[in-house]
């Protein structure tokens, strides 16, 4: 039974989380690689309702054996996941692999499908669980080397992101409700709350302009004037960050280091 264990461990894991060494499909990968993209293939064709009408069965079948597939996986990642040192423990260790980031997403793939089974819902409500099927897409994080990167970026650069991504919500409440009660009196049905103005301030830090809703007083344009200015440098932050991130964790990759998980901190194997 152990090795029966291991063999499954090591079939349906791709890699591990720590290592910098680029990925090895398998068969069992490229297949499941392979259900995951038809998938989405599938939940975006079903949307165009002549296809839908000419290949509804066929549909119907393949979303009931990627089901059964996806449910499969999930029970052998969980069976098999106390080989792994950071899951060892039988109870303990399953409880927090299931709420680890890859088998949240593994679990959304497929429970979707039997919710309404076990719960009844209206209709029209379940129609909205049929968008959930995109969740699957983000399965292919297990398989993607530049999802892994970016993952491993924004793990490293969080607290810098965090930090940039508050100032700029702080700058749009201030900008919006100044704006409210600059513009209010004139355009109460445009700036009629904060709330509503918040949309002005998010199309403008953005600097993407809509142009549905603007200032038509002189004091309203010139201070979003200065917010526009404002924006163009705010928004570049996350991009500076992201780009340092991405520059830090490929001089890693070529020197042979490894980030540590529990820590965070720089492994060199050298």
């Amino acid at each position: 039974m152990d090795k029966l264990k291991k063999k499954i461990y090591f079939l349906v894991e791709t890699y591990s989380t720590e290592s910098l060494k680029p990925l090895r499909l398998s068969l069992f990968d490229i297949f499941i690689l392979t259900l995951i993209c038809l998938n989405m293939i599938a939940a975006i064709l079903e949307t165009e309702k002549r296809i839908y009408i000419f290949l509804g069965s066929p549909f119907r079948i393949f979303e009931v054996f990627s089901i059964i597939v996806f449910t499969i996986e999930y029970a052998l990642r969980l069976w098999t996941c106390t080989l792994n040192e950071n899951f060892k423990d039988p109870i303990k260790g399953r409880i927090k692999f299931i709420f680890s980031p890859l088998a949240l997403v593994d679990l959304f793939a497929f429970l979707p499908f039997y919710i309404p089974m076990l719960i009844p819902f209206d209709l029209r409500f379940l129609r909205g669980f049929r968008l959930l099927r995109l969740i699957r897409m983000f399965k292919l994080g297990r398989y993607s080397e530049a999802l892994r990167l970016f993952i491993r970026v924004i793990r490293a650069k969080k607290e810098e992101l965090i930090t940039s991504i508050s100032v700029i919500f702080i700058l749009l409440i201030i900008s919006s409700s100044v704006l409210y009660y600059i513009e209010n009196s004139v355009q109460p049905d445009k700036f009629s709350s904060i709330p509503q103005s918040m949309w002005w301030g998010v199309v403008t830090l953005t600097t993407v302009g809509y142009g549905d809703i603007y200032p038509i007083t002189s004091l309203g344009k010139f201070f979003s004037s200065i917010i526009s200015l404002l924006g163009i440098g705010l928004f570049a932050l996350p991009t500076g960050i992201l780009s340092a991130g991405f520059i830090e964790e490929i001089h890693l990759r070529k020197e042979k280091c490894i980030v540590c998980p529990h820590c965070g901190g720089i492994i060199n194997l050298r």
